[in-house]
């Protein structure tokens, strides 16, 4: 398999903190990629260069092999790139069908007088997107939930339903900031499988940070491990709960 995204020597820093330091790894097309650690490991910022928001102050970051250092956020979205983020960012006064549309909105290829004049092209590239939106609106069974106002609905399928405005980009990768944060054992369990179907039935890469070892653990494919900005460890799940860096930092100091 190919490399979809590599980091090279990647450091970040803002002022005199150091973000990230020297960190270096490749994610495989069509694997589910977890990045673990404490708070203030690093781990969203990892995201953060890769989808652009934040630039590295040394090293580069390559997506399917171009150097990205010149892309902004929607250039590399562009290039089939999504996320969610560790707070909800939703349109609260919108229907989940109108937050999802938005999401399809880059598949969207019409001007503006045609769409003032909601020409036949306008009106075949917004049935192209509904179609878009309503495929994932099915795939993450929020059927009853298509009209209602985010700001009625409860977090859980708040979560899903922002993780179907990242899906309705039809992205090759899928970037999610904690996507469990804060659900019970249900929603929990809901999450997990469909970010399995994602990775599985869909194809789509996957890169996960969650706080929760047991989800993380059960569905990843290779994870690394973060700590002050510093890469600990890098290998198969099973292989992560052994090393001893990665318990001492993380999962709990052993006896």
């Amino acid at each position: 398999m190919s490399n979809v995204i590599s980091f090279k020597d990647v450091s970040l820093n803002f002022g005199g903190v150091q973000a990230l330091k020297n960190i270096s790894f490749d994610i495989q097309e069509n694997s589910l990629f977890a990045i673990i650690g404490p708070n203030g490991a690093g781990k969203t910022s990892i995201l953060n260069c890769i989808n652009g928001i934040y630039k590295p102050t040394n090293g580069s970051i390559e997506i399917f092999g171009e150097d990205t250092s010149n892309l902004e956020p929607d250039e590399i979205a562009n290039a089939g790139v999504s996320r969610t983020f560790q707070n909800i960012e939703l349109f609260e006064n919108m229907t989940a069908l109108d937050n999802i549309l938005i999401g399809a909105h880059r598949h969207i290829n019409y001007g503006p007088v045609q769409g003032l004049f909601f020409s036949k092209k306008a009106r075949n590239e917004e049935e192209k997107a509904r179609k878009i939106s309503e495929d994932v609106i099915d795939f993450l069974e929020i059927e009853e939930y298509r009209y209602s106002y985010i700001i009625s609905l409860p977090y859980g399928i708040q979560k899903r339903i922002e993780l179907g405005r990242a899906l309705a980009m039809q992205p090759k990768v899928i970037l999610l900031d904690e996507p469990a944060a804060g659900m019970n054992n249900e929603e929990t369990e809901d999450i997990a499988r469909f970010i399995l179907d994602i990775h599985e039935e869909l194809g789509i890469t996957v890169i996960l940070i969650d706080h929760d070892m047991n989800m993380v653990m059960d569905i990843a494919t290779e994870v690394v491990a973060m700590d002050f900005g510093e890469k600990l460890f890098q290998g198969l799940p099973e292989d992560a709960a052994k090393d001893q860096k990665v318990i001492d930092a993380y999962l709990g100091v052993s006896g």
